[in-house]
């Protein structure tokens, strides 16, 4: 078993010569950002039932428990900050080496880091929108009104029902990001996959999709996955050292 330095210099090697690069990112980025994975032991799903869409929309009561939960999860957010990690990411997109970040996330860090080219599988809880006419609010003056005692926000313009931007249980997904997601997961030379324990579908499809097209695979992630073997090389440490190291 070869070293972390020498893991170094082999995943240095293959960005150098790679020109088509597409990160894939998970909760895990974020945790060094203060942000807790969800399904993390007293994570939010440990301590709330999850509501899916279709209960959203059909049950008031439904909306109350979905807005109690996000009203202790939106500070977080709001007050995350990018890290280590986020910002060599945005480095690679610069350098012109980092084709677009896929992500699973949806806080918004990798844009605040500075990437450009992000694609957002599950939606950002950045802003709300209404589901009836689309008007958008940024997520902060929804969260001012949670916090001066709305329990089920609607819309100040039709009175629909006002939802965060993201993708819940039994939404479907957004069809054009996936589509985008897979385009380039299949073109790429090299997959960089950070901070996802790859257990959720479609998502964790993409180091398939890039395995089958060619490319190599640089897994950072603390824990295993059932696709390490895929990979060239798989750093099991922090995400914002390692990326911080490829990049230097």
């Amino acid at each position: 078993m070869i070293d972390v330095d020498e893991q170094v210099r082999l995943a240095r090697g293959l960005i150098s010569t790679a020109s088509r690069i597409v990160a894939f990112s998970g909760a895990g980025i974020s945790t060094e950002s203060g942000l807790a994975d969800f399904r993390s032991q007293g994570g939010l799903w440990e301590r709330y039932r999850i509501v899916t869409f279709q209960e959203f929309i059909a049950s008031h009561a439904s909306r109350v428990e979905y807005w109690s939960m996000r009203r202790e999860l939106i500070p977080g957010l709001i007050a995350a900050q990018p890290n280590p990690a986020h910002h060599a990411l945005a480095k690679l997109e610069e350098a012109g080496k980092l084709r677009c970040v896929i992500t699973q996330n949806i806080d918004g860090l990798h844009q605040s880091a500075g990437s450009k080219r992000v694609i957002e599988l599950h939606g950002t809880n950045m802003s709300a929108s209404c589901l009836d006419c689309g008007r958008q609010w940024p997520i902060a003056e929804i969260q001012q009104r949670l916090e001066a005692g709305e329990l089920d926000p609607h819309c100040t313009a039709c009175h629909g029902l006002v939802k965060p931007d993201t993708v819940s249980f039994g939404q479907a997904m957004p069809v054009e990001a996936m589509e985008q997601a897979y385009r380039a997961t299949a073109d790429c030379d090299l997959f960089l996959m950070i901070g996802s324990s790859l257990e959720v579908q479609p998502a964790n499809q993409f180091p398939m999709v890039a395995h089958q097209g060619g490319a190599h695979l640089i897994f950072i992630n603390r824990t295993a996955t059932a696709f390490d073997h895929l990979a060239t090389v798989s750093f099991s440490e922090s995400a914002g050292r390692i990326l911080s190291s490829l990049t230097e």
